[in-house]
């Protein structure tokens, strides 16, 4: 089995859709195992493992975030925080495995809203044509489990903090023993205990003798007369919780006529009252106000043409008294300017030609001082004038039209409250509303209170029949089981100890094959190879035991931290191997507090070797510079990405091609 391709949308932190390719081959002829993944803690790493979690096993799915969540309640809280509610989140998964003797891929597609429908995803499974498959849909949970069962999925899909409680734990925790017990088969030889226990049971029965079979009748018609009664106030609380519901019907029809027909507006009267009162008082201020503009410069407005003219001939009129005071005083400088002229020696052609330009210049100035005056206005004027007609009275206009619009606004509100008013019902009717909405809810809370009546007496029978059931085992094991040894009770014993045997020795075979494993994987990360010489496993607990070259043991605290990670990563590495499954390997942080020495024996000897496909998620500090540049040279990756997160905004971004270095 080979993780192709990871899709994820608006999901978690990543918004959008972001596409990361998890295919270990580079080429058609050259593949690299790892595939790595770098990001800072809060980054989105394990948002990744839990999204090919989700993807694979739905509702079943352990991940890290879900807690004792709902699985509506998980879907709702792995939506993007930036997704619009009407846009899908969306997981996809591509994977190739062997069917048959022949590559398949398919691409497994789960998508959802902020509020999951029915609070599930909708789960698609495309094949290669990206053809959907329904009935392969249909049966998804049992084809995985054939895959990758649930059970052992943790071996292959783990992170550090895992590997961190598997070191510190004298024994496994229950995750792994579970999957322990996966791997051994130990299951199936317990389900078929419980399968004897059954065909006992029915046989005890069988051959009990008269007795025995009227104390059991006895008891069995006990049985038979609480269920019938049961079911009897089963079908009573069905048809009491049909009356439930059609009272109910009935008050939301009774409360739906209330409103329709001004029941509400009746009883809201005197809040509509008040309501246009305070109206009307609004819309009379405004008018006042509006008559106060009126009774300001807000005429003027009428002649707003007339006094733009009076303005333009204004500034005309002050611009012609300038060129008046100009024109004398020119005329005082030319008289002093000719004079100069006469007293320098210039000939007199020159003082003609001087004479005349003068004389032209001051005829041009004299036109302009020959216009008649009307207004006789002075700069101050002018500026108020001009604050009046471009300031004043265009900001008083604005306010007056706003005034206008308030108060018809108000009017409307008052005609709509007028007209709810008058759709309110009468007095008699209203009461006549009441009284019916009334009796309907009168009429629902008695139903409640007879479905309630119902459902105790339905516990009160559980527990009797809880009761004669209990009795009818113990009669049986009391006096059935003493009476009787016949061949079948006595054969089922005897295959239940064959069982137990089997499991025992099926454990010791299995487990020792797992304590050769466990004991290469750790002797070959251990760079002290002769520290350990034998791994043991405890047959009960699954505990882990050390041993030397001469058979003694050796503690676990012994163990530096790191080293009691590598033993834990070795026993994770042995278990996978001895699973006899080749499926791809997911770490996140896998290298917590392994000293440098340590690390190179993980980067080295490890990852490489791990699976034929690595997933790696680390940040800088784990696998940093020297140690990426290690897995580079010995051509250890296939892929690389880095996962940017913006602390700002909460998001992630996947950058292909890249890593921290």
């Amino acid at each position: 089995m080979i993780f192709l391709e990871l899709v994820l949308q608006n999901f978690g932190p990543y918004c959008g859709r972001q596409v990361i390719n998890l295919n270990p081959k580079i080429d058609g002829e050259n593949a690299c195992p790892i595939i790595l993944l770098g990001g800072m803690n809060g980054g989105g790493k394990t948002t990744l493992m839990d999204a090919m979690r989700l993807a694979l096993y739905g509702h079943r799915a352990q991940c890290s975030t879900r807690g004792n969540l709902s699985y509506n309640d998980f879907l709702t809280q792995c939506v993007n925080s930036h997704t619009p509610p009407l846009e899908d989140t969306r997981i996809e998964l591509v994977f190739e495995h062997i069917e048959n003797d022949e590559p398949v891929k398919y691409r497994v597609v789960r998508r959802w809203t902020k509020e999951p429908k029915d609070g599930k995803d909708q789960l698609g499974i495309l094949d290669a044509q990206e053809w959907l498959d329904i009935a392969l849909v249909n049966i998804w949970d049992e084809y995985i489990e054939n895959l990758l069962p649930l059970g052992i999925s943790n071996l292959f899909l783990f992170d550090g903090e895992q590997v961190k409680e598997l070191a510190e734990q004298e024994t496994p925790p229950p995750i792994v023993v579970d999957a322990i017990r996966g791997l051994l088969g130990l299951e199936l030889a317990e389900r078929l205990s419980v399968d004897l226990d059954i065909i006992v049971n029915r046989k005890r029965k069988e051959i009990a003798d008269t007795q025995d079979l009227v104390n059991l009748e006895e008891i069995e018609q006990k049985l038979k007369v609480q269920l019938q009664e049961y079911h009897k106030i089963e079908r009573q609380f069905q048809e009491f919780n049909q009356t439930l519901l059609e009272a109910e019907t009935k008050q939301q029809e009774a409360f739906d006529k209330f409103i329709a027909e001004g029941g509400k507006i009746a009883g809201d009267r005197s809040q509509l009252e008040k309501q246009k009162y305070d109206i009307n008082s609004a819309a009379e201020k405004t008018r006042l106000a509006m008559g106060e503009l009126a009774a300001d410069i807000l005429p003027l407005g009428l002649i707003e043409p007339l006094l733009q003219e009076t303005y333009i001939q204004g500034e005309r009129e002050f611009r012609t008294q300038q060129a008046k005071v100009a024109y004398d005083l020119l005329l005082q400088r030319d008289q002093r300017l000719i004079d100069l002229i006469n007293q320098l020696k210039i000939s007199n052609k020159q003082v003609d030609k001087i004479t005349e330009f003068i004389s032209s210049e001051n005829k041009k100035i004299q036109q302009d001082t020959i216009q008649e005056s009307w207004l006789l206005t002075d700069s101050e004027t002018l500026n108020q004038l001009d604050n009046i007609i471009h300031h004043y009275l265009l900001y008083t206009k604005k306010l007056t039209q706003d005034k206008l619009t308030d108060l018809r606004f108000q009017e409307e509100e008052i005609i709509t409250l007028e007209r709810q008013i008058q759709t309110a019902a009468s007095p008699e009717d209203y009461q006549r509303l009441v009284d019916n909405l009334q009796q309907t809810q009168k009429e629902v809370a008695q139903a409640k209170a007879t479905c309630e009546i119902a459902k105790s007496q339905l516990n009160q029978l559980e527990s009797e029949i809880r009761n004669t059931k209990k009795s009818l085992e113990q009669y049986t094991e009391t006096n059935i089981d003493r009476k009787h040894n016949e061949h079948i009770i006595n054969a089922a014993a005897k295959v239940q100890d064959t069982l137990k045997l089997f499991r025992e020795k099926l454990t010791l075979r299995k487990l020792n094959k797992l304590e050769i494993e466990v004991t290469e994987c750790f002797r070959y990360l251990l760079h002290k190879s002769d520290l350990v010489h034998r791994v043991a496993i405890d047959t009960n607990t699954f505990s882990l035991s050390l041993y030397d070259l001469n058979g003694k043991s050796v503690s676990k605290q012994r163990l530096s931290a790191g080293e009691k990670q590598l033993l834990a990563i070795a026993f994770l590495w042995g278990l996978a191997r001895v699973s006899g499954r080749r499926l791809p390997v997911a770490i996140d942080t896998p290298l917590g507090r392994l000293d440098s020495s340590h690390r190179g024996n993980l980067l080295e000897r490890y990852f490489p070797s791990a699976s034929h496909q690595v997933i790696l998620l680390s940040t800088d500090t784990e696998i940093g510079k020297h140690e990426v540049e290690t897995l580079r040279n010995n051509q250890a990756i296939a892929r690389e990405y880095l996962l940017k997160y913006n602390s700002s905004t909460r998001q992630t971004t996947v950058i292909q091609n890249q890593y921290f270095w």
